[in-house]
């Protein structure tokens, strides 16, 4: 009996000491932020410029090495962000060159937090969707159109923020 009692006791204590211990670990990665940019010929751009919904787009033609251009994209994220709930969109078309999309794009758009949707217009025949954006286009950047189904307007220029908005509320109103 009495090594029966010890053996059950070491077994206890043995089967106690051995018990699982449950360590919870937390792994924590950073997780890197993959942005990717589609790129688009002419013809492939066309359909963004065409919608006939209910929405109003704001569409910016654009260079990471256009000064006047980066010093209005704030102000096109501005929109986007304040009138999300009026059925805005913002569309910014790139114009840089395809070999600097990974180079210089990508860190530009994410050293500028840039929310909307960029894209890159690669098509070399620059003299035939220049003109078939709008006729009166030079090719300058920046370059901004605002439609709806209803209206359309074309604006060879830079903008402020109140500039902006104002012509954006054309379309709203």
């Amino acid at each position: 009996m009495i090594k029966k009692t010890i053996f059950i006791f070491l077994f206890s204590v043995g089967f106690v000491s051995c018990k699982k211990e449950v360590v919870k670990e937390t792994n924590t990665q950073k997780v890197a932020e993959v942005i990717l940019v589609k790129t688009y010929n002419y013809s492939e751009l066309k359909p963004f410029l065409e919608k006939k919904d209910d929405k109003i787009y704001v569409i910016n033609f654009w260079a990471t090495w256009c000064a006047p251009c980066v010093k209005e994209l704030p102000f096109f994220e501005k929109i986007k962000q304040k009138y999300a709930d009026k059925n805005v969109e913002v569309l910014l078309v790139s114009l840089d060159f395809p070999k600097q999309v990974e180079k210089k794009l990508i860190p530009f758009i994410k050293k500028h937090k840039i929310q909307s949707e960029v894209v890159l217009l690669d098509d070399v025949n620059e003299d035939v969707w220049i003109k078939a954006i709008d006729e009166n286009w030079s090719g300058a950047l920046p370059a901004t159109i605002i439609y709806n189904k209803n209206n359309r307007k074309f604006y060879e220029q830079s903008f402020d923020y109140e500039t902006l908005e104002s012509e954006l509320l054309t379309f709203i109103n």
